[in-house]
C-alpha cells in the first residue's frame, strides 16, 4: 500500500492547529524539528491523519484544512488507522516512522468536537516515533515497509 503526503504541518504551541509548511526535518527519536509536540523518548513524536478521515468530518458540514487536527502529516491514499501498532512507514525515501499509537482522546472537547459533536482523532488519529532522520516534503510518497 502506498500513499502521498498531502501536507506537512507544524505548530509552535501545543493545543493549537498546525500550519502547513511544505516540508520538515524529522529527527530520530525526537519528531519534527521546530514542532511543539516533538520530544525525545515519547511514543507520540509525530501525528498523522488520513485525508479520508478529514473528509468524514467535512461531511458533517465543517470546513477543514490540513493541520486543523494538529497532525504533522496529512496523508492521501491510505487508511492509516487500520494499520497495526509497530508498522513501519517509509516517507519520502529517507524517513522511517513506526506507528506507536492509534487514536487519542480529545483534550477537553477540541474545537471541532464542540462545533459538530464528533471528532476523528480518538479513533483515526495515528501517532509514530521517528526511527530514521530525513526531510519530508508535500507530495512525497509514503509506503508500508
Amino acid at each position: 500500500m502506498q500513499g502521498k503526503v498531502i501536507a506537512v504541518c507544524r505548530s509552535e504551541k501545543t493545543g493549537t492547529r498546525k500550519e502547513p509548511c511544505g516540508e520538515g526535518i524529522f529527527l530520530e527519536d525526537y519528531g519534527m524539528e521546530r514542532d511543539a509536540h516533538a520530544a525525545r523518548g515519547i511514543a507520540r513524536q509525530v501525528s498523522l491523519l488520513a485525508e479520508g478521515s478529514i473528509e468524514k468530518m467535512r461531511g458533517c458540514g465543517i470546513e477543514l484544512n490540513p493541520g486543523d487536527f494538529a497532525e504533522n502529516l496529512t496523508v492521501g491514499g491510505m487508511e492509516l488507522f487500520t494499520l497495526p501498532v509497530g508498522t513501519r512507514l517509509r516517507v519520502g525515501g529517507e524517513v522511517i516512522l513506526e506507528i506507536s499509537q492509534i487514536g487519542k482522546a480529545c483534550h477537553k472537547g477540541c474545537a471541532i468536537f464542540q462545533a459538530v459533536g464528533a471528532c476523528v482523532m480518538p479513533r483515526e488519529g495515528v501517532f509514530a516515533r521517528v526511527i530514521r532522520n530525513g526531510k519530508v516534503r508535500t507530495g512525497d510518497d509514503i509506503e508500508i515497509m
